[in-house]
């Protein structure tokens, strides 16, 4: 049953097919096999209670929730050592959000740890691996909810996405991963990687799912001075698969084969599938444009995120010293405790991250890195915001092709011709826009992705036109079976 949408479930539950009890048990026992197979929880909660079947359509229905979430009373580790033991005093807003609209939590998600990664390889549990094919990685950092929303375990998880966490993993899984604007959901309480990108989204197997939970996590917030009045947008209620006369456009450079002299058999039936995708929205009244941008600026979005986000890490993490909380470090004094606290407690990946962050925001460096890559950051938004003056949206594939091999991942920048392939979705984090991706195809017996992002404040835009897409196509509410 709870491979079913949220509309289906909620009927069943009003009139009482199900029960609240019975699906809640069910995606406990989905949990545990789903742990055994894919690492993908760092805690299952076989306490869960029901909730009153109420008008709301969440009431009742188990879901997931990525582990940089804090939760009240319920282990909350970001999948970092730092964190191993940390139970926090309250929820996160979204979280809190979704308690009052009878939501049941169920699970929290392995994750790379902080959110810094992009492999589902660094979590402090374990290597989280892909329902689809367990040899395969399932992208990151939203890697445990995009797994469990795959496997069928309920119809949506939470999660975060800084650079690409929610919409990579959605198109290696197979379904759903939303990004909406910028502070349409409140921060509150999200264990903070980047603030300036840091985004709350949700991962489902349907466009449909993804606009029901977002309006129920959605708000202003008096503990996020980022968060805006978004209650006039009902983002379920406006869903209508009617994009007649809109406008979109794909970037050449990206898109365009003759660009990857030496392309995959993937690669080349992913872009094929692409183009497929965008002859079934032209059937639809939809116009679309292919659109050049200068290289040298696109090429330089990866540069300008690893800059961005790991200064804004070292900042946002100095505060993980295990003196408030965490496990204590060893030593005479309080330095020495820190010292030990850090080295033992974060990753590789991390300390990685955390020199060059160092290194960007020395005094004699400030000025070449951190503010060169504000200035090309502006750049990039100014020439998407130029261009969602005459198109509605961009749209792109998402990836290079399928899951890459666990064994072959590593977090680090793609250096050779298919890098703004992996890297594109980042512009939606450096502008603030909504963006989703939804599934676009088989290759391989894996899925693959469709991206499709718009201007700010534009989610109803966005999520309609990928509304109108999955209606043509036979990727919605896919499940991957337990063999």
């Amino acid at each position: 049953m709870t491979e079913l949408g949220i509309v289906k479930l909620h009927e069943m539950l009003i009139n009482k097919e199900i029960t609240s009890e019975d699906l809640i048990k069910e995606s406990l026992i989905k949990s545990h096999k789903l742990k055994e197979k894919c690492n993908a929880f760092v805690t299952i909660m076989d306490d869960a209670k029901s909730t009153p079947v109420t008008d709301n359509l969440l009431s009742g229905i188990p879901y997931g929730i990525k582990d940089n979430y804090s939760t009240k009373d319920i282990l909350s580790t970001a999948s970092s050592n730092t964190l191993k033991d940390y139970v926090p005093f309250f929820d996160a807003t979204a979280v809190a959000n979704l308690k009052a609209a009878g939501a049941v939590p169920v699970n929290k998600t392995a994750m790379d740890e902080f959110g810094m990664g992009g492999t589902g390889t660094t979590a402090h549990t374990g290597i989280i691996r892909n329902p689809w094919d367990i040899q395969r990685s399932c992208a990151g950092s939203s890697s445990g909810s995009a797994a469990a929303v795959a496997a069928g375990v309920y119809p949506y998880a939470l999660g975060s996405d800084t650079g690409d966490s929610i919409r990579k993993p959605a198109a290696f899984c197979g379904i759903v991963g939303f990004k909406p604007t910028y502070g349409m959901i409140s921060r509150y309480g999200l264990f903070a990687f980047a603030s300036s990108l840091d985004t709350c989204g949700v991962l489902t197997r349907s466009v449909e799912d993804a606009a029901i939970v977002v309006d129920a996590m959605k708000g202003l917030d008096k503990n996020d001075a980022t968060s805006w009045d978004s209650s006039n947008m009902h983002l379920y209620e406006s869903l209508n698969g009617d994009v007649s006369g809109k406008k979109l456009f794909y970037i050449k450079e990206i898109v365009d084969i003759e660009n990857y002299p030496h392309a995959t058999d993937e690669l080349k039936q992913h872009l094929e599938n692409f183009h497929k995708s965008l002859d079934i929205l032209s059937s639809l009244g939809v116009e679309i444009t292919a659109v050049s941008i200068d290289k040298e600026l696109l090429k330089v979005i990866p540069s300008v995120y690893v800059c961005l986000s790991c200064a804004e890490a070292t900042s946002n993490l100095s505060n993980m010293t295990g003196i408030i909380f965490g496990p204590r470090g060893k030593g005479d004094n309080v330095f020495a405790m820190m010292k030990d606290h850090r080295t033992k407690g974060f990753s590789p990946l991390i300390k990685r991250r955390f020199v060059i962050g160092s290194y960007i925001l020395q005094k004699e460096n400030q000025e070449r890195y951190f503010v060169g890559a504000q200035k090309a950051r502006r750049l990039i938004v100014d020439k998407m915001k130029e261009l969602f003056n005459t198109y509605d949206a961009l749209i792109l594939p998402v990836s290079t092709g399928p899951a890459p091999y666990l064994d072959n991942s590593k977090d680090e920048l793609n250096s050779d011709d298919t890098a703004l392939l992996e890297e594109h979705l980042q512009i939606g984090n450096f502008g603030g826009f909504p963006s989703i991706t939804i599934p676009n195809g088989i290759i391989n017996n894996l899925p693959v992705g469709i991206n499709i992002t718009g201007n700010v404040y534009d989610d109803i835009n966005v999520l309609n036109i990928a509304y109108a897409l999955e209606a043509k196509m036979n990727y919605k509410d896919m499940v991957v079976k337990d063999e």
